[in-house]
């Protein structure tokens, strides 16, 4: 038998992928999906040997999904989804053009090298590498490449999920974006994997007054209720709530690093952050919920005072805490706002004393036998949450490995930045964890 690295190819799949510019434009509309869908499916087809089914939204909004059939058809199947579309990137401040796809100084570069084109990457290789090699996963497993996560996924995987829920049958689990990457912190070296995700409210608050000249006296101002009220919101911090995985993570960190956990109060829990240094960078922005202003629209002229206000709120919401967000916003915004729920996405939430976590760890381990794998939660969010829907638990899982050392590359701040890239070695790693986790899980 021909023994074929699964990692062989790696980088200049990405390369391609990340050469064709796939910008999510957020109006519901993107350029280049349907280009990317078409070279994975020729890759999948032509190499790998699969039936993949091209699936479109709306025109040119292309998804991709294909099913590996397993050695053990009694076992459940395990669903890998990645997604191709991209935020913007502005040419200037880059180092390379954002869509080159250059490969260089052993990096790839380019929008999406990291988010997550990296991942599709390393999928395809492995897929490629088992017909190559002769080899089939135990279990059936279904691969989606899908179009619009960025924006919410509308037009991917939700649309998917609710159009083609038959593709996803018998999925006992899934992996995506979100985990597997190393995240060194005080001399030990973390792979934290996503087992939850925080829930997403995008809220639009609206305020109404009585319009008139500017340069007059009017206490029912509806700009001046508006961003009184925003003040409230950004001001209001809530109390710590920590969840299952959130409690883990600090659990294990703490240990791995020698350093106490007090978790019983709300003073210990932000103690224990500090203690872990970088480690905590993770924890930080989850052990609460989170209300953040981010867009504002009112009037048209200095001197005109318009009758309507309008802002928009990202929340996210720890499992189980939306009646206390409700709650929250009804006392800050007062009786002059009102508010709209524009996007809810449920929290996700996962086992991480699971079979499918130990074998995340085990192959981890055995990639870097100095790898701390710890459970943490997103405080973002993914496809996870359309595909938990269908009550597949989700994991962040799309491994990769350490950057060369002492070069500075911090993963984590790559995802949407200028620059972005991902270390050649890494994607190299990332896909030989994968094809060890796939074979053996």
């Amino acid at each position: 038998m021909q023994v074929i690295d699964p990692a062989h190819g790696v980088a200049e799949l990405c390369s391609a992928l990340v050469a064709i510019d796939t910008t999510n434009q957020a109006r519901g509309d993107a350029v280049g999906e349907r280009e990317a869908a078409e070279l994975v499916a020729r890759v999948l087809a032509d190499e790998a040997g699969l039936d993949p089914v091209l699936l479109e939204s709306a025109p040119r909004r292309t998804s991709v999904v294909a099913r590996v059939a397993g050695r053990d058809p009694g076992l459940g199947a395990l669903l890998v989804h990645g997604h191709l579309d991209v935020v913007p990137a502005d040419p200037a401040g880059w180092t390379v053009p954002p869509f080159s796809g250059a490969v260089q100084d052993g990096y790839v570069w380019g929008r999406g090298a990291v988010d997550m084109k990296d991942a599709c990457a390393s999928v395809l290789a492995v897929l490629r590498s088992w017909r190559a090699r002769g080899v089939r996963p135990r279990r059936d497993v279904v691969v989606a490449f899908v179009a619009d996560e960025e924006t919410g996924g509308a037009y991917g995987a939700e649309w998917l999920v609710r159009e083609h829920r038959a593709l996803f049958d018998g999925c006992a689990a899934a992996i995506g974006e979100g985990g597997g990457f190393p995240h060194p912190a005080g001399g030990v070296r973390f792979y934290p994997v996503g087992t939850a995700e925080r829930g997403t409210l995008h809220l639009r608050l609206t305020a109404t007054g009585r319009g008139g000249h500017g340069s007059r006296p009017n206490p029912d101002n509806a700009v001046v209720a508006l961003v009184e009220a925003l003040a409230r919101v950004a001001a209001h911090r809530f109390p710590v709530r920590l969840t299952p995985t959130v409690r883990e993570y600090l659990v294990r960190t703490a240990e791995a690093l020698g350093v106490p956990a007090e978790l019983d109060s709300e003073a210990g829990v932000d103690a224990t952050i500090a203690r872990v240094g970088h480690a905590g960078r993770l924890a930080a922005g989850v052990v609460r919920h989170t209300m953040t202003p981010t867009v504002l629209a009112a009037g048209g002229a200095v001197n005109v005072i318009p009758p309507v206000a309008e802002a928009m709120v990202d929340t996210r919401v720890l499992p189980g805490g939306l009646d206390e967000v409700n709650a929250a916003l009804r006392e800050l915004l007062g009786p002059r706002v009102r508010h709209e729920v524009v996007v809810q996405a449920d929290p996700v939430q996962a086992p991480f004393d699971s079979p499918w976590f130990a074998a995340m760890a085990d192959a981890l381990q055995a990639g870097d036998p100095h790898a701390v794998v710890v459970p943490y939660c997103l405080g973002g969010g993914t496809d996870a949450k359309a595909f938990s829907a269908l009550g597949i638990p989700c994991y962040g899982f799309a491994p990769l490995g350490p950057a060369p050392d002492g070069d500075g590359y911090d993963h984590r701040a790559m995802a949407h930045a200028v620059d972005e890239r991902v270390p050649i070695s890494g994607l190299e790693f990332g896909a030989r964890v994968l094809d060890r986790f796939l074979l053996q899980v």
